[in-house]
């Protein structure tokens, strides 16, 4: 059993991993968890040492998906899935019909 925004479901969780990511915007990442969510990530909050290097914009956009996580630099920095999807807000498209007036 498990909770998802307040939500209570049976059987285990399947947000543990990222199954697609691609850039939006300055830091923010589009995130596509197993659980088919689409979530979106702003890595300004990413702080510490270990994240410095992740300043320069170039280095950030160079990710890599690897087994469910973000990675940078051959794997020497990632961010737990958990945690992004934690501090990541939802994310839907909006399905726009254009209508002849």
């Amino acid at each position: 059993m498990y909770e998802i925004n307040g939500i209570v479901y049976a059987g285990s969780n399947n947000i543990s991993k990222i199954t697609a990511a691609k850039i939006v915007g300055n830091y923010m990442l589009l995130l596509t968890f197993s659980s088919g969510e689409k979530r979106i990530f702003d890595a300004t909050q990413l702080n510490g040492p270990v994240y410095e290097p992740l300043k320069d914009i170039k280095t950030f956009e160079d990710f890599k998906l690897s087994h469910g996580v973000i990675t940078w630099l051959n794997e020497e920095i990632d961010c737990a899935p958990e945690y992004m999807y934690k501090n990541s807000y939802a994310y839907t498209e909006l399905n726009i019909n254009k209508q002849k007036v």
